[in-house]
């Protein structure tokens, strides 16, 4: 079976890639918990953060930004102390502020998903035949990070937020040789 390369290394990537990467979804806790995990990984490998995912959804109870956003500024004290998270000051308090940022941007666009569809327009789709013409960024990573940073959210720079569009399957960027790639890009349409 054909997979994007970067998915054969560890198990926890290889089910990653064959069942969520790329996926959309409008769901929106895990709308949500990419955007934080997103982040957790800035300098890091996205299967350090793949490893850390259970105790991050325990710890930030399910991904429900209201729980994360109510959090007294000393919660990060009691987070720094969980081995099974990235312990990353800025980060954590980057997390707390963020869900109060996400909470902000559902009022005002009656959901997170809403604005995400109106800042990206549509599912983008694209058909690289290999890895390495796949953009670290591109320009609507660029104008969503800039958006998302003037409502104050943080660690959401155009590399962090391609990843995230890709995550959330907004934006499509398995392989053509990829066995995901005729599956998911049948559906041009974010559902």
């Amino acid at each position: 079976m054909n997979r994007c390369g970067w998915a054969e290394s560890h198990p926890l990537l290889t089910a990653y890639h064959d069942d969520e990467w790329g996926v959309a979804t409008r769901e929106r806790e895990r709308l949500f918990e990419f955007l934080i995990l997103e982040g957790m990984q800035a300098g890091l490998s996205w299967l350090s953060v793949l490893k850390r995912r259970s105790a991050y959804r325990s710890a930030f109870k399910g991904f429900n930004p209201e729980v994360v956003a109510a959090w007294p500024a000393n919660a990060i004290d009691g987070l720094l102390q969980d081995a099974g998270l990235i312990r990353n000051r800025a980060k954590l308090a980057a997390a707390m502020s963020n869900a109060r940022a996400f909470l902000a941007v559902e009022a005002e666009f009656l959901g997170f998903d809403r604005y995400l569809q109106e800042m990206v327009g549509g599912r983008v789709i694209h058909h690289y035949g290999d890895l390495a013409e796949v953009p670290a960024h591109d320009a609507l990573s660029q104008r969503l990070s800039r958006d998302l940073g003037r409502r104050g959210f943080k660690f959401v720079g155009p590399t962090i937020c391609y990843s995230y569009l890709q995550a959330i399957g907004l934006v499509m960027d398995h392989v053509t040789t990829c066995f995901r790639y005729p599956i998911l890009s049948e559906s041009p349409v974010w559902p």
